[in-house]
């Protein structure tokens, strides 16, 4: 893929921005750089191996779903404003 002025001005107008002409030239020596690093990356011999999906051993960093400092009914309700001994009452804000 050639990164030419083209690209830079097609980037510029599709990402909204204003660029000066050396941030233009810093932008295509960058993508040219990236670009050859992932041609670099081509280069490497990945037959035979699993893609990797995970970083570590550990897939399942996940705490137990445990019950634990729950509220009584009457003390979740102490401090509502409005409410029927069972549930919470609040106004109404969808009408038909």
């Amino acid at each position: 893929m050639a990164v030419d002025r083209d690209l830079i001005l097609k980037l510029e107008m599709l990402s909204q921005l204003e660029l000066s002409e050396s941030e233009r030239l810093s932008m295509q020596k960058d993508l040219e750089k990236m670009i050859q690093m992932i041609d670099k990356l081509n280069e490497i011999n990945t037959e035979g191996l699993e893609p990797l999906i995970h970083l570590g051993n550990d897939h399942s960093l996940l705490r137990q779903d445990i019950i634990q400092n729950q509220l009584s009914r009457n003390d979740a309700l102490e401090n509502a404003e409005a409410h029927d001994n069972q549930y919470f009452l609040v106004p109404k804000v969808i009408e038909k």
